[in-house]
């Protein structure tokens, strides 16, 4: 209990000792902020940046959400004053200025409760050295019944500003921080829609990628593969047509190449389609195009699929390439000896998990496809973002690995 209350108070003096040196600074480099430092762009931009990490230090110490942050300060021209004092963000930084008048008792209670309960036993053995001139609880001391009276007095309440006074003041102070520093409403608003239209063009850069990706594949494989499959087959015909009088048995048996190159072809345009939108999930639906996934699997895979209600259908095609896409990569990669996938609809999102117990190491990269095992985990994230989606993979050395993905369905 007593060590508790010590570390919260430590902490506290502590809180309350850095953010008063840090606002004396401040002060102390205003006689040539006030008359130069606001004239030119880099001060308003640092004194915005300094009142957004006191906010943070203050939102640390309460243990709260930071919150959105002040925007940076309007761009200007040096000398430009109207604007300067225009600007919301710099006016609410301000209140900074004010901070190291406010934090003198603040700063005294710090001391009072780091400093008094030694200062109390120093002062108790080490009187007699030069008696009046020790004092305790602010009285001089003359004999030991004034050190034995005042020096525990003095020790008590030292232990009580540092246990319940400062803590109570720097609670204080870093609720008056994050509100006097905090952006209007309509800042807020305008800070998470900036926010939200790079999200989006982060986003649209990937689908946009993988697109890109995705066409060029299905091109390769048309070309080298469907493409050659019916070219030989052209071939193979006119020969034999050529060929049907003459040798009748070589010609009967080059039609039976072609009609095997036919079937060939044919195999290989239905896999080409069913990259773009599988045929299974129009016939069977999303339930039944996983269930069928699971099927071809080589390793056991336990489903647990939910009610799925009405899904889109780029959602439908997002989950089971998802899927499909993960079952892969374990199969290949993880040495897994089991996979779980789980399927459902979380009121209007769409929630997909596939976990193994491989080995992990499954991370994804900005600059190439993945770094460790697996692949394919970039496109994935891509496939997934481009629908507005969250992917998020949990991969540590030694496994599990688990795969989430959230599709929004409205």
């Amino acid at each position: 209990m007593i060590t508790k209350i010590l570390a919260r108070g430590g902490r506290a003096c502590a809180y309350l000792a850095v953010r008063y040196v840090r606002a004396l600074l401040l002060l102390l480099a205003l006689p040539n902020g006030l008359l130069l430092g606001w004239l030119i762009t880099p001060f308003t931009g640092a004194l915005v940046k300094l009142a957004n990490s006191e906010r943070r230090r203050a939102a640390k110490y309460l243990g709260l959400p930071e919150g959105a942050p002040l925007p940076p300060a309007t761009p200007r021209a040096p000398g430009d004053v109207v604007t300067l004092f225009r600007d919301r963000s710099f006016k609410r930084s301000l209140w900074l200025l004010l901070t190291p008048l406010a934090m003198v008792p603040e700063l005294l209670v710090a001391v009072i409760g780091l400093v008094g309960a030694p200062a109390a036993v120093a002062g108790m053995l080490l009187w007699r050295l030069d008696p009046g001139n020790f004092s305790l609880m602010g009285v001089g001391v003359d004999s030991w019944a004034e050190a034995l009276t005042n020096g525990p007095a003095q020790i008590l309440v030292s232990l009580a500003v540092l246990g319940w006074g400062a803590p109570a003041l720097a609670r204080a102070h870093a609720r008056a921080i994050r509100h006097l520093l905090a952006p209007s409403g309509a800042e807020v608003e305008m800070h998470r829609l900036t926010q939200r239209v790079d999200e989006l063009t982060k986003s649209r850069a990937g689908a946009v990628d993988s697109h890109g990706a995705e066409l060029r594949r299905i091109e390769r494989d048309l070309h080298d593969g469907t493409q050659a499959q019916l070219v030989s087959l052209a071939m193979r015909i006119g020969i034999a047509k050529q060929t049907m009088v003459e040798d009748p048995e070589k010609a009967a048996k080059l039609l039976d190449d072609a009609r095997d190159g036919a079937e060939q072809a044919m195999t290989e345009l239905r896999g080409v389609l069913r990259t773009m939108y599988p045929p299974i999930l129009a016939d069977r639906g999303l339930a039944g195009a996983v269930s069928a996934l699971a099927a071809r699997c080589p390793l056991p895979v336990q489903l647990r699929i939910g009610e799925l209600g009405e899904v889109p259908a780029a959602v439908e095609a997002a989950a089971y390439f998802v899927v499909a896409e993960s079952l892969t990569n374990v199969t290949k990669h993880s040495a897994a000896g089991h996979v779980e996938v789980q399927l459902e609809k979380r009121g209007s999102e769409l929630y997909l998990a596939v976990m193994d117990d491989g080995i992990g190491g499954a991370r994804i990269s900005e600059e190439s496809d993945l770094l460790g095992r697996g692949s394919g985990l970039h496109g994935m994230l891509h496939r997934v973002q481009a629908i507005d989606g969250h992917m998020e993979l949990q991969s540590p050395i030694g496994g599990p690995t688990t795969v989430e993905v959230i599709l929004p369905c409205g």
